[in-house]
């Protein structure tokens, strides 16, 4: 029998190795398949044990041995060999495991949801370290992180008393290479060129590149090893895009000329070509020191920062009539109305359109530091873990807008448009006028102002330290537990956010044309009907033509975009790790309790009636005690079956947690003479997300080569928060601030909207997986194999959003990134050095969440999409060009669209392509 000490070993060894998988899904026709093969079990197993195992095959291997010896149920995906996993980022290849799904954001895989819960329900860790973010919460934008330096990620789905920073949903932990687990010195580079389908634009190339560089050493009779790693990634921003208001609003009769009453109309258009570029660099070192049996070290050094630089230049109308004032005023003629009575098109005249310049710089940078020490004293094997993270992120954004300047103060160019609106596609606005000429716009002040400008900062900063031990099971209870475990970890967070903005004015120079000097060409909006319209240098115009002072307080709305938010976390946990016999069945697994206490707190700043700011803090304490339980039953026929109970809590977002407040008294009185206080924030007070899960999963593995598993989960979550009202809520500290007025009192109690803990419910789902070599189905197809999974999730939680009401409506909806049904699938073909794979992950629908212009968390519609990638490549694996591979790639092979909308899909929101990604590179490895 294989012991739980010896699972434990192993995988932890397969864990150091280099590995890759893409555990992909089609489902249950997979599943039949399988079932087809597994009579053929010992014949094809035997078959394939006589095989050297290498590149694709040896990644996939590698992730199934990690599956099948842990003693949570995870997914796994590994590096086949250093540097040689496929992504541009890490999130690509998360993206494809079984109940795991990415939402895009500059064509880009970023955020991770894992089992429908939003990204906010997970964490993820570097090396088994909770990780900071640079985004607004704590989701790690993964995005961030070089695949490259990476040699695999856990998704741990059930918990374990020991896993510190575990999240409900699940738990991400990418892991970087241990040099001593390489048998000599490794040395790997790779260079890949890359194009865009959507070709260069204004002052952007449509090519990239991407470079990396690994060097794995031992010294010292092998008790010293190094890793260093960079890798560098530079990639064309490109992007199409046709955007309509929200919110799509029920008109009445004469609201919009020409439209019938009730009719869904938006009042306005957009249609932009985005262009600029993202650069990437990486660096890892691994410093580790194992100098005896009893005692190891390791230093792990990670660094990443990241710019990204880009321009939208877009055609802008609004379709309310709103437009200076001008006649005439909106009329629309032969409207298109469907049966849904959704607008959808007609000639629409008396419209004053600009053409604006929206321009986005943001820098990110990501430094951790962890040191680690394992020895043995006492006879208990110790473990010393510190560890420190920061995270910075530094945006500029600026807008210009232009117009066609009016002939005199009653007379402006109005234009009439021809307005085609279409779902699944992009919308179409034919303008009578044209706009191509950049000596004809002036920077002006438009309907919308002559410009607008946002300086958002982030900070995220970590400390921890963990100790802890292990030691044999004592004598009374080593029939059922092999090992005990107990530490106690640690840790102090803060993050902050600041968000100055300001309107940017014309200079002393009043209504001017953008100079030739900062002038790029013309993009074409073709796409979207509009033809070309001109790209410039926006930082160049603002600096020259305008003024522009950001004010953090300027404005009552600016108050939220000002906080900081303190954690500190102290995690006791006791875990016995069971290895036992249950009726000639082997039991392995571990059971245990963790004890999170947290001291959270937040300073931000409080205004009363959009003045007098003051400093505001507040805070609670609270304690979890989180009870799990891990089974692992090994049957026959290398068949295994899991199950798992815990008590898990996710913390609150942290702007959530803001202390931040608006608060005002309204200025008349009841029939008493008392005035009512109302106002709305944050909510520093807020208890986590808690849940109860169980977790049931069947497993057969055929060896390492192959497996099919079906899982069953379920979670009760105890509370959700979002946005209420609670109408008892006790202002008395903040009255006398509030302007006195004779004859008045102020009652102490009134309105505050800000989030909480409300109404809770069931997610559960069933995951279905497999991965097969098909020699296994037949000798004939030695050399192939698929990689697949497919999920469906259904929860009966239903929240409110108000902050989003105007894109997902004031009702209810569903959780935010459930998708229903979540499909991967991944056909590979490996055979003499030559590798093909192809790679489509599929989603449906769901709730994502965007940052809108105000810079705030939003909800949208998103259509569900199918993504795929393919590869082919040949490595020399003998002769004089032994180590050398070539690689051509294909991201997003199908130019699939991004899309949103507003309740049904007849309003859309926005329509985005990004383009399709050709990339050519070489690796060489000696």
């Amino acid at each position: 029998m294989n012991t739980s000490a010896e699972k434990r070993m192993q995988a932890k060894a397969v864990q150091r190795e280099t590995f890759q998988v893409k555990q992909v899904a089609i489902g249950c026709a997979v599943l039949m398949m399988a079932a087809g093969a597994f009579a053929q079990q010992a014949a094809s197993s035997e078959k394939l044990e006589t095989v050297t195992v290498t590149g694709i095959r040896k990644g996939i291997e590698a992730a199934i041995s990690v599956k099948k010896n842990s003693d949570s149920i995870v997914e796994a995906v590994s590096a086949e060999d250093i540097g040689k996993l496929p992504d541009n980022s890490i999130a690509e290849s998360i993206a494809r495991l079984p109940g795991l799904s990415a939402q895009r954001a500059a064509g880009r895989a970023q955020v991770i949801s894992v089992r429908g819960l939003s990204p906010d329900f997970a964490t993820s860790l570097l090396n088994g370290r909770e990780m900071v973010s640079t985004g607004d919460n704590r989701s790690v934008e993964f995005d961030q992180f070089p695949s490259e330096l990476l040699s695999g990620v856990t998704v741990y789905k059930t918990p374990d008393a020991g896993l510190i920073g575990q999240g409900l949903s699940g738990t991400l932990d990418m892991q970087t290479v241990r040099p001593l687990n390489f048998g000599s010195r490794v040395v790997s580079i790779g260079a890949r060129v890359s194009q865009n389908s959507l070709g260069k634009a204004a002052n952007a190339s449509d090519r990239g590149n991407r470079l990396s560089a690994s060097y794995i050493d031992q010294f010292a009779n092998r008790t010293i090893g190094v890793v260093l790693g960079y890798a560098h990634l530079e990639t064309p921003v490109q992007e199409e895009q046709v955007g309509l208001y929200e919110p799509w609003q029920q008109i009445k009769t004469g609201w919009r000329p020409g439209v019938a009453d009730g009719t869904y109309y938006s009042d306005g258009i957009k249609a932009l070509r985005r262009t600029g570029v993202t650069k990437r660099d990486g660096l890892m070192a691994t410093i580790e020191f194992r100098p005896s049996a009893d005692w190891s070290s390791v230093i792990d050094l990670y660094h990443t920062q990241a710019k990204q630089e880009d321009t939208a230049n877009q055609f802008e109308v609004n379709l309310s009539g709103y437009n200076g004032g001008f006649n005439p005023g909106l009329n629309v003629t032969s409207p298109i109305i469907n049966a849904n009575g959704t607008f959808g098109g007609g000639t629409i005249s008396g419209l004053y359109p600009l053409v604006r310049g929206m321009y986005n710089k943001r820098e990110d940078k990501i430094n951790a530091l962890g040191w680690n020490n394992k020895f043995k004293a006492a006879g208990v094997n110790w473990l010393a873990d510190a560890s420190y993270s920061k995270a910075t992120r530094e945006e500029l954004n600026l807008e210009n807008n232009l117009q066609l300047p009016p002939s005199n103060a009653t007379t402006a160019p109005l234009d009439t448009l021809k307005l085609n609106v279409v779902s699944g596609g992009f919308s179409t606005l034919n303008p009578s006028l044209s706009y191509s000429d950049p000596s004809k716009l002036l920077l002006r002040g438009t309907i919308y102002g002559s410009g607008y400008g946002k300086t958002p900062s982030v900070e995220d900063e970590l400390k921890s330290l963990k100790f802890g031990g292990s030691l044999p099971a004592p004598a009374f209870a080593s029939s059922l537990l092999s090992e005990v475990q107990f530490g106690l970890n640690y840790a102090d967070r803060s993050k902050k956010k600041r968000q100055p903005e300001g309107n940017i004015n014309l200079g002393a120079q009043g209504e001017t044309a953008v100079g030739s000097e900062f002038q790029y060409g013309q993009v074409d909006l073709g796409f979207a009907g509009v033809g070309n319209i001109p790209a410039w240098n926006v930082p160049g115009a603002v600096d020259k033509y305008m003024t522009f002072k950001p004010s953090a307080t300027a404005f009552p709305y600016l108050v939220a975009k000002a906080w900081d938010v303190n954690e500190k976390i102290t995690t006791g946990y006791l875990k016995g790790d069971i290895d036992t016999n249950w009726g000639g069945i082997s039991v392995r697994g571990n059971v245990g309790v963790q004890v999170q206490h947290t001291d959270q707190s937040s300073t931000a700043i409080r205004l009363t009636d959009g003045a007098n700011p003051k400093p505001v803090t507040d805070g609670k304490t609270y304690t979890d005690a989180l009870p799990s339980m891990n089974l692992v039953f090994g049957l026959s026929n290398d068949q295994t079956v899991r199950m798992a109970l815990a008590k898990q809590v996710a913390r609150p977002r942290v702007d959530q947690l803001r202390s931040a407040l608006e608060f005002g008294v309204g200025d008349n009185p009841d029939v008493n003479g008392v005035r009512k206080p109302g106002a709305s924030g944050g909510n520093s007070r807020l208890d986590p997300w808690r849940a109860v899960a169980f977790d049931m999963s069947y497993e057969k593995y055929f060896g390492t080569k192959a497996y099919v598993a079906a899982a069953y989960f379920y979670k009760d979550l105890q509370s959700y928060i979002y946005t209420q009202t609670n109408p008892n809520y006790d202002f008395s500290a903040y009255i006398a601030d509030a302007k006195p007025i004779p004859g008045t009192t102020i009652a102490s109690k009134g309105d505050y909207t800000a989030p909480y803990n409300g109404n809770g419910g069931r997610l559960q789902g069933i995951e279905l997986s497999a991965s097969l070599p098909l020699q296994m189905v037949s000798p004939v197809l030695k050399g192939f194999g698929i990689v697949a999974s497919a999920s469906f999730t259904d929860s009966n939680i239903a929240i409110k959003d108000p902050d989003s009401a105007s894109s997902v409506g004031s009702g209810n909806i569903t959780l935010p990134g459930l998708s229903k049904q979540v499909y991967n699938l991944t056909a590979y073909y490996e055979a003499d050095g030559f590798e093909f794979r192809i790679s489509q992950r599929k989603r449906s629908d769901f709730i994502g969440e965007i940052g809108n212009f105000n810079g705030n968390r939003t909800l949208r519609y998103v259509v569900g999409e199918s993504i795929v990638d393919a590869q082919i490549g040949y490595s020399f694996n003998t002769g004089a060009m032994k180590g050398l591979g070539l690689q051509l790639q294909v991201n997003n092979l199908g130019d699939t669209a991004y899309q949103t909308y507003a309740g049904t899909k007849d309003r859309p929101l926005e329509y985005l392509k990004w383009g399709r990604s050709v990339m050519l590179g070489a690796s060489y490895k000696f």
